[in-house]
C-alpha cells in the first residue's frame, strides 16, 4: 500500500479532523483542527493529509523559512498517524514522503523537528530517517534535530 500527501481540502478536511491519536500520545500532538486553523493564519504552514491505500489516516505539517539569498530552512512540527493505523510503517513513509517534497523544492540549508526528551520512541523514529540531535529549543524545552542540506 502507497503512502501519500495532499494538501488539505473540503473533501478530506473531515477526515482529517476526526483523526485520533492514542490516548498514551495525546500530549505529544497538538489536535489536527487547531493545526488546521492555524495554517490559515500562517502562510508558512503547509498541512498536509497523510493517505494510505485511498483512505485519510494521518495528518503532517511543515514550515519553511526564506532568508535572503540562502537556502530555506524547514521545520516539521506535526505529525499525527490515526490510532487505528499506527504500526504499519505509515509515519516513516510519510515522513519519507514530505523529506521527498521538501528536497524536489531545491536546495535547503537545514529540515528540522523538535520531540520531547523522554519521548524515546520519537527519538529512535527520526534517528532512523537521517535526523541527528543538534540541541535544546529554549522556548519549547524540546530536543532539536536537524537533516542538513
Amino acid at each position: 500500500m502507497g503512502v501519500t500527501l495532499r494538501s488539505i481540502t473540503r473533501e478530506n478536511f473531515e477526515a482529517v479532523i476526526t483523526l485520533e491519536v492514542a490516548t498514551s500520545q495525546r500530549d505529544y500532538v497538538a489536535d489536527n483542527l487547531y493545526s488546521i486553523a492555524e495554517s490559515s493564519f500562517h502562510p508558512t504552514y503547509q498541512p498536509r493529509a497523510i493517505y494510505c491505500g485511498g483512505e485519510v489516516v494521518g495528518f503532517l505539517m511543515y514550515e519553511s523559512f526564506h532568508h535572503n539569498e540562502r537556502p530555506p530552512v524547514y521545520n516539521i512540527f506535526r505529525l499525527m498517524v490515526d490510532r487505528r493505523h499506527q504500526g504499519r510503517g505509515i509515519g516513516h513513509r510519510a515522513m519519507q514522503c514530505v523529506l521527498d517534497e521538501i528536497k524536489a523544492q531545491g536546495p535547503f540549508e537545514r529540515i528540522a523537528i523538535c520531540y520531547v526528551s523522554t519521548n524515546q520512541v520519537a527519538r529512535d523514529f527520526y534517528a532512523s530517517l537521517g535526523f541527528q540531535e543538534t540541541g535544546m529549543s529554549e522556548e519549547t524545552d524540546e530536543v532539536i534535530a536537524e537533516i542538513w542540506g
